[in-house]
């Protein structure tokens, strides 16, 4: 029964349009959206028995590629990791049909809507069960597909049509290098499976690369390209993260992801919020084992993680549209989770993963609400007094800002338990991670703390302020919108109720599993520990504050008593400030943006004024479009414009087929003049042509005397 978690969601993308043909539209709704339903439950089965039982396990379906040494199943990986990933997509999927049964009530393609959702909600299953990489691959690209389809819905939008492309083509960049990186794990370990290259690497064994004379320890291995020899598991490391930075949307390709909002709000919190972005987070905690001995590669995570979140907080703080401020505050918190990753603390940024699908999905789906409520208005310096039209969407919309501006009180614990939402509970311990890395010798690892507390600040001030001027202040909106505000159906608000008590209770909740107490029995191996797989090769690691190893790091560290940071596996003594520095950091937000924006008018230019250069720069996003226009864009147009008229239009078809065709079609032309049909026309060429041939005659007997 297991397959059939992957399973229902394809059978609704298949079945959409045919029941649409017989039932209408709304059978299609229902239908898909009661096996995505039925998956969704199947999926909290699962992690009861995978996850919190710890009855891990691997089901093969049937051999899908076989040839000579290289196979590859198709099999559905049941582990913990794999488990919350399965709840994860789920439960927003199964949430997100139901809320577009009433979003998309008035839309004509309400069948193909929904058989995209169900397709895309396959794919993710396909990568988050995949055994091995090139299974995992296949949901990668499929989700690419779907999101490409979905991004695009309204096809007769230009906007839409640009969008779609621009998520595609970005994406290619970083699936590139995700290509490679699989052809260079079957290079370096012969196999694709996960079980036989993690085996490989927890255990130091030596390898022989593919054509090679020799092999060595894996974690030693080098292998030689142009004149340089690269330690393998780096290469590996970075190519693949090089596909995790496109698909989540991370610093230099990140730009698909704003942009992306063109498609229905739906499919926003579906994918860009919940689902599809995190994929690339989830390839990094698969993958722990091989970034554990590539510290290099690690480092760069770290780097890439806390620059995006950084970066991603600052364009945030300047948007208008409403759904551009959630999609750049998703970009910064998939940041907060790479950099967690980074420095080893696999579990925290599995855990920031799993309650940033409430709180996350819980804004965009506010969002939306609030958009159908306004007649499809997006612009929020056109709204305000918007709480009184939308009292429930109002409510619900602050529970999400107040988990994903972390509002929590450091050190107060119920038992041992920390008191405060999601976004405080795991957020926090992300921060409190990177700090412990820093102090361990890790590279970036106070880069990362200083960046993710500035990138705290700037949340809790772009959170705010779409708060206070959409639905607090006096009311800018049109009259009749004002007179005749759209009703919000029941049926986009209930969904978001689930979403937002798991934006309030999940961190509580789960704590002691995901990063707690708990932690090593929940996770089970899924997650690489060093530590516990030390080899000769490689002396033990201590782990940090959130029980993720941290090479490097003095097992002193481990002993240390716990200081109001007893996150589970290791302990570490932070000083108070460091605990108490988010929480500042969101205060401090929120107070800056209550000062600019509930005094007087809210609209009033703020200490960065418009026609400034970095109010310029932030509100033009850093100018990554333009700088990419000018690389990029408009050069291959260039080279392709110059290589199709130049090239094969003048050139090749010029001189080639277009050449010929025009130089035998004008000689035929000329010769058709000579078909006159007048009789002396005949007679006079009959008479020069016996004057040229007796002349040729009497020359050649004359020239033979």
């Amino acid at each position: 029964m297991e397959p059939f978690v992957v399973l229902l969601p394809l059978f609704g993308a298949l079945l959409a349009m045919p029941i649409a043909r017989v039932g209408g539209p709304r059978a299609a709704e229902i239908a898909t959206t009661a096996l995505v339903g039925l998956a969704c439950l199947q999926a909290w089965l699962l992690f009861s028995d995978v996850a919190l039982g710890g009855h891990a396990r691997t089901i093969s379906l049937f051999t899908w590629i076989s040839s000579g040494d290289f196979y590859a199943d198709w099999a559905v990986r049941l582990d913990t990791l794999s488990a919350v990933m399965l709840v994860v997509v789920n439960t927003v999927s199964f949430l997100v049909h139901a809320y577009s049964i009433g979003y998309m009530h008035e839309d004509e393609g309400r069948p193909r809507f929904f058989a995209y959702l169900s397709l895309f909600t396959f794919a993710m299953l396909c990568l988050v069960t995949a055994d091995n990489f090139l299974q995992l691959f296949f949901g990668w690209e499929g989700v690419g597909l779907a999101s490409y389809l979905l991004i695009g819905f309204w096809f007769k939008k230009k906007s839409a049509n640009d969008a779609a492309i621009k998520a595609f083509v970005v994406n290619r960049v970083g699936d590139f290098g995700f290509a490679l990186g699989i052809f260079c794990v079957f290079y370096v370990f012969g196999s694709v499976r996960f079980d036989e290259v993690f085996s490989a690497v927890a255990t130091n064994a030596a390898v022989t690369p593919w054509g090679a004379s020799a092999g060595a320890p894996i974690r030693e291995l080098t292998i030689h390209f142009l004149n340089w020899d690269l330690h393998a598991l780096t290469v590996i490391s970075v190519l693949l993260f090089i596909g995790a930075m496109g698909k989540s949307a991370q610093f230099l390709l990140h730009t698909w992801l704003p942009d992306a909002m063109e498609g229905p709000t739906p499919v926003s919190a579906l994918i860009h919020a919940a689902t599809m972005v995190t994929a690339g987070v989830f390839l990094v905690c698969r993958c722990s084992v091989l970034f554990e001995y590539a510290p290099n590669a690690a480092a760069l995570v770290t780097f890439v993680g806390a620059t995006t979140a950084f970066f991603a907080a600052t364009v945030g703080l300047f948007q208008d549209d409403i759904k551009k401020i959630v999609a750049y505050s998703t970009c910064s918190q998939l940041g907060y989770m790479f950099f967690a990753a980074g420095v080893g603390a696999y579990g925290a940024a599995m855990f920031h993963l799993f309650t940033h699908a409430f709180f996350k999905a819980l804004l965009f789906l506010g969002s939306g609400a609030v958009i159908h409520g306004m007649h499809h208005e997006q612009d929020i310096k056109k709204m305000g007094g918007v709480k009184s039209l939308l009292p429930l969407t109002h409510l619900l919309m602050v529970v999400g800002t107040i988990a994903i501006t972390g509002v929590g009180i450091p050190g107060l614990k119920i038992g041992d338990l920390p008191i405060g939402t999601a976004g405080f509970v795991s957020k926090d311990m992300i921060i409190e991670s990177a700090f412990a890395a820093g102090e361990a010798g890790k590279a970036f690892g106070y880069y990362a703390f200083v960046l993710g507390i500035l990138a705290a600040v700037m949340t809790a001030f772009y959170s705010w302020r779409l708060i206070f001027i959409t639905f607090w202040g006096p009311s800018r909106l049109p009259e009749k919108v004002k007179k005749h505000p759209h009703d919000v159906p029941n049926v986009m608000l209930w969904p978001l109720v689930p979403l937002a008590i798991g934006a309030l209770f999940a961190g509580m909740a789960f704590y002691k599993d995901f990063i707690g107490s708990n932690a090593d029995k929940f996770w089970n191996g899924a997650l690489y520990s060093a530590a516990d797989h030390a080899a000769p090769a490689h002396e033990p690691v201590a782990v940090d504050a959130h029980g993720a190893p941290v090479a490097g790091h003095e097992s002193a560290h481990n002993e240390e008593a716990v200081d109001g940071a007893d996150h589970g596996g290791g302990h570490h003594e932070f000083p108070a400030w460091v605990i108490w520095a988010p929480f500042f950091a969101m205060v401090f937000g929120t107070l800056a943006a209550a000062w600019q924006y509930l005094r007087g008018d809210p609209l009033r230019p703020g200490l960065l004024r418009p026609g400034g250069m970095i109010y310029a720069f932030l509100k033009n996003k850093w100018y990554f479009d333009e700088i990419y226009d000018f690389l990029f864009v408009k050069p291959a147009l260039a080279i392709g414009r110059f290589l199709w008229i130049d090239g094969d239009g003048k050139t090749i078809d010029g001189v080639g087929p277009d050449g010929i065709a025009s130089t035998v079609a004008a000689g035929a032309r000329r010769m058709v003049k000579v078909q006159s049909g007048y009789m002396y026309h005949y007679a006079f060429v009959m008479l020069v042509g016996i004057a040229a041939l007796i002349t040729f005659i009497f020359f050649r007997l004359g020239g033979g005397r």
